[in-house]
């Protein structure tokens, strides 16, 4: 892990931001504290899958099992 000056930062963002794109994070400091953090963002390989959910509300409802207005009706719920 990386650390960076605050004044360091301002004067080298472009070089700090590679580093964070190839993976490494920089902590910027004040006075000696940290006060910040860079870090990659998610791979897009983790990103959500929409083309999944839209799969699944196509599909409907499970053909087994009571429906919620059903187990109402039983005064099960």
């Amino acid at each position: 892990m990386k650390t960076a000056t605050v004044a360091d930062a301002k004067s080298r963002l472009s070089s700090l931001l590679d580093d964070v794109e190839a993976g490494e994070e920089v902590v910027i400091t004040r006075r000696g504290r940290p006060v910040a953090r860079l870090v990659p963002e998610p791979s897009a390989a983790a990103a959500f899958d929409w083309e999944a959910l839209r799969s699944w509300v196509a599909a409907g409802p499970p053909a087994s099992g009571a429906t919620v207005a059903e187990l109402r009706e039983q005064d099960l719920l």
